[in-house]
């Protein structure tokens, strides 16, 4: 864009001619030998294998790779005729870490942020601000704190940023990653109304075909070993190709991922249910761009009620994709105990594979009683919050952006302290480290609770792949001959070994995903505590990093994990833990038609209620009470 704010027309097209980019440091090329070419105004799909050189190509296409200090290039790479560090002005860049995008304290001022540097009259600006927020479902007063949003919300407001900006090249890298299933369906619907009043040229990287496989007209498949696998139409590559791109690890719907076979559990069962009901990216790509009606939020239920709604009818009232459930055998399903039935109060345990009640399951490792959680003293996200975390038992942390999901996470794991209720381990898990897991010290958390953050790249702190592996056993004073069998293991199962002696920093975000889990299992703690696990994954690793999942916990490792990704429910968890909607999200529906001007005139609480539910062998939570009285759809 030049200065004054006009805006180019038409989009820009892109040209590769045998390129290729090698990070400094890195024996394998990222890319190679690529040829291809985007003309003005197509909408691409970028498809390919974890560390097939995706994002690499994204990022060269934006010309933010660097110079030479950074790395090597071969070949030549053109974006509008032209090298892409000279259009930059002209290319929007959404990078698949949202917290690397956010550039100042409020949410208007972060989304004028590239306007006002491409010379942007003012008072446009901010009638893009404005149009950009409301595009992309981010309904805030501008003057909210960027350090308030969840993960998922700093996602929209990058998105936003770029938006704002009218680019002639839009570039997305995993848009939809860190956001709820509502979440994605009003991103990709945002593109989408975006790209009817738009010439721009589009590429996106997704690993789910199904979010974007009817918004674009071309699918590019990169190659791991380089150049091009596929291209073509989208129903045409995925019909020819669909078996061979599904070995190489490329989300295709016909071709699920395998489930891991847990005891007492029925994998069959659960691949039938995946497609009876369909998983949250199916749901998510069906029919055109959703209405306003279809993208109401889902109502908060009553406190202490289980859902006693199959996940079809939840998905057809509310119109927002439902997690899969997947069950257990044998079991009962009440998930109650002391005699509380239907409530989310009071220690409920996991019904664990084969057993006949809660009472029978597996050791209680940690208790939570009407607790509440906060990263701000003072100012809880979430309260009343009542759950065991059990030996042998997946627990899925699931809900809105912005309900707290991250934040009861590291409560959990005794990284932040309760704001109220308690939090407590058992005796025997604490073995004298004390009853609180927040005063436990480092050493001790090691041992026991093994955290894998949103963000990867917050906990590395090797210079290379194998020294980051091995920093955890080192503080335990592990016997070096463990650390390595340890060590070697895990790049194994993680499919690391190729990237030993790599900076974990130049890792793809699949890759970084993948060792940051293994960082934590190389301690071999009693309880996971997992946040998006499967963010960046291909379906190869996917189910990869799911089945070493599954033994562990076949072992007696408890696993809690925050997701939003329904296929890792359904294949791993024993019960679902839905966090409340916040407050605010819950009046967004009204906000869609309200300034914002009058939406900040309106108080909102800081919590609101819990669903939580064992996972019965149909995939369903448990029956409401006799004496309950039915609820209806949107009831409150």
């Amino acid at each position: 864009m030049s200065g004054g704010g006009e805006e180019p027309r038409g989009g820009a097209e892109v040209s590769a001619r045998g390129w290729g980019w090698r990070h400094a440091g890195r024996a394998a090329w990222a890319v190679r030998e690529l040829d291809l070419e985007i003309g003005e105004g197509e909408r691409v799909l970028l498809l390919g294998a974890s560390g097939a050189g995706k994002s690499t190509l994204i990022s060269a296409l934006a010309g933010v790779l660097g110079g030479a200090d950074e790395g090597e290039h071969e070949g030549s790479l053109l974006v509008g005729g032209g090298r892409p560090e000279d259009a930059r002005g002209r290319v929007g860049l959404l990078l698949q870490d949202p917290d690397s995008q956010v550039m100042l304290a409020r949410v208007g001022d972060d989304v004028a942020f590239g306007c006002e540097n491409l010379g942007v009259a003012r008072d446009e600006i901010w009638r893009r601000v404005s149009d950009a927020l409301q595009a992309v479902g981010l309904y805030l007063p501008h003057e909210h704190p960027t350090s308030e949003l969840s993960g998922g919300q700093k996602q929209r407001l990058a998105l936003a940023g770029v938006l704002a900006m009218r680019p002639q090249l839009l570039l997305l890298d995993e848009p939809t990653a860190n956001l709820d299933p509502q979440g994605v369906v009003e991103v990709r619907d945002s593109v989408a109304r975006v790209l009817q009043h738009s010439e721009a040229t589009f590429v996106v990287i997704e690993h789910r075909v199904e979010i974007w496989r009817h918004l674009v007209n071309r699918v590019i498949v990169l190659a791991p070993g380089g150049g091009v696998l596929a291209d073509g139409a989208p129903d045409d590559v995925l019909r020819a190709r669909g078996a061979e791109l599904a070995a190489s690890g490329v989300w295709v719907p016909e071709y699920p991922p395998p489930r891991p076979a847990r005891r007492g559990r029925s994998a069959g069962r659960a691949l039938a249910s995946a497609s009876a009901l369909g998983s949250a990216s199916a749901l998510a790509s069906s029919g055109p761009p959703a209405t306003p009606d279809l993208l109401r939020e889902t109502p908060a239920p009553k406190r202490g009620h289980y859902d006693d709604r199959t996940t079809a009818q939840l998905s057809h009232e509310t119109g927002a994709a439902c997690s899969v459930d997947l069950g257990v055998e044998g079991g009962t399903g009440s998930g109650v105990r002391g005699g509380e039935t239907g409530t989310a109060r009071g220690g409920m345990a996991a019904a664990r594979p084969g057993d006949e009640s809660s009472d029978d399951t597996g050791a209680v490792l940690l208790h939570a009683t009407e607790l509440a959680v906060s990263r701000v003293k003072g100012r809880p996200v979430a309260s009343g919050l009542s759950l065991d975390v059990v030996a042998g038992s997946a627990t899925a942390i699931t809900g809105a952006n912005g309900s707290g999901k991250s934040t009861l996470a590291l409560t959990l794991a005794g990284l932040l302290p309760p704001a109220g209720g308690t939090l407590q381990a058992s005796p025997a898990f604490a073995a004298g480290a004390g009853a609180e897991p927040i005063r436990w010290r480092s050493r001790q958390l090691l041992s026991r609770i093994g955290t894998v953050f949103q963000d990867p790249e917050h906990q590395f702190l090797a210079a290379t792949v194998r020294a980051e592996l091995a920093v955890g056993p080192r503080a335990l004073k592990i016997a070096q001959r463990q650390i390595d069998e340890r060590v070697d293991e895990l790049l194994e199962r993680l499919r690391l070994t190729r990237l030993a002696a790599a900076n974990p920093f130049t890792l793809s975000g699949g890759e970084k995903r993948r060792l940051s889990v293994a960082t934590v299992l190389a301690t071999r703690p009693q309880v996971l505590v997992l946040d998006e696990p499967t963010f960046g994954q291909d379906s190869r690793t996917w189910a990869e990093l799911v089945a070493l999942l599954a033994e562990l916990l076949d072992e007696g490792t408890a696993v809690v994990a925050v997701t939003h990704d329904s296929d890792f429910v359904d294949a791993l968890a024993d019960r679902e833990f839905r966090m409340p909607v916040p407050a605010v999200a819950s009046s967004l529906a009204a906000a869609r038609l309200t300034p914002a001007a009058e939406l900040t005139k309106t108080p909102s609480k800081p919590f609101g209620n819990t669903t939580f539910r064992d996972l019965d062998s149909a995939g369903r939570g448990p029956a409401a009470p006799a004496s309950a009285a039915p609820r209806e759809s949107g009831s409150a």
